[in-house]
């Protein structure tokens, strides 16, 4: 079951959510952020949100306020993290333990809510870190992930440009607890050519369950 929410943030602003229940009673529960160039409608977050929800997880996506306004230039951190840190309190009322997730930036925005700002999330998930800037060699400065205590994983392309899986990889070494799923073929939005012989929604599949499977 899915449910369209008003999500408040800052000085009375709003923007759009959704919130996915399984059938049967989760205690825990993913918050699952959008990446910059497409907002919580995308098929990649609508295929995920709903496989995640498959394997017996609640789910939120939500927009950013510049998605909602439908501006293509994402919003400084600071306005992200606050539209951010509304949606995870909106989902902490629902389960007792809450993991942030996210694709892309809503990955990386999740990473400064808890490493920054100390938002007590369970366990982070990054679908694709964009480490790597695009159009830019050098990676991001990335020492706010050190400061995160909880578990984390980290799925990579192994054709991903912005987060190529041995950069994440010697990144997630020196973090306290991280694992990397490194995913065979695909580029930065989990596709993988058709020699693969399994479609981008089996592949979205596959990492649902993985995730699943690792937060368990």
């Amino acid at each position: 079951m899915t449910r369209r929410l008003r999500l408040a943030w800052g000085a009375g602003e709003k923007v759009t959510a959704r919130l996915a229940v399984p059938r049967s009673e989760s205690a825990a529960g993913i918050v699952l952020a959008h990446g910059a160039g497409a907002g919580q409608d995308h098929d990649f977050m609508v295929t995920l949100r709903s496989a995640l929800v498959g394997e017996g997880l609640t789910v939120l996506t939500f927009n950013y306020a510049y998605t909602e306004a439908e501006r293509k230039a994402p919003d400084r951190l600071p306005k992200l993290l606050e539209v951010h840190r509304a949606a995870a309190d909106r989902l902490a009322t629902y389960c007792d333990r809450v993991v942030l997730a996210g694709k892309s930036m809503g990955g990386r925005v999740a990473s400064h809510l808890a490493g920054d700002e100390g938002w007590p999330a369970a366990a982070m998930v990054y679908y694709g870190y964009p480490l790597v800037p695009l159009g830019r060699g050098e990676p991001r400065e990335t020492t706010h992930l050190s400061r995160i205590g909880v578990p984390q994983l980290f799925f990579s392309g192994s054709r991903d440009r912005l987060g190529p899986p041995e950069l994440i990889t010697d990144l997630a070494n020196r973090l306290p607890s991280a694992e990397v799923e490194v995913i065979q073929g695909g580029d930065h939005s989990f596709k993988v050519p058709k020699a693969a012989g399994l479609t981008h929604a089996e592949v979205i599949g596959r990492m649902a369950a993985t995730t699943a499977r690792w937060m368990g």
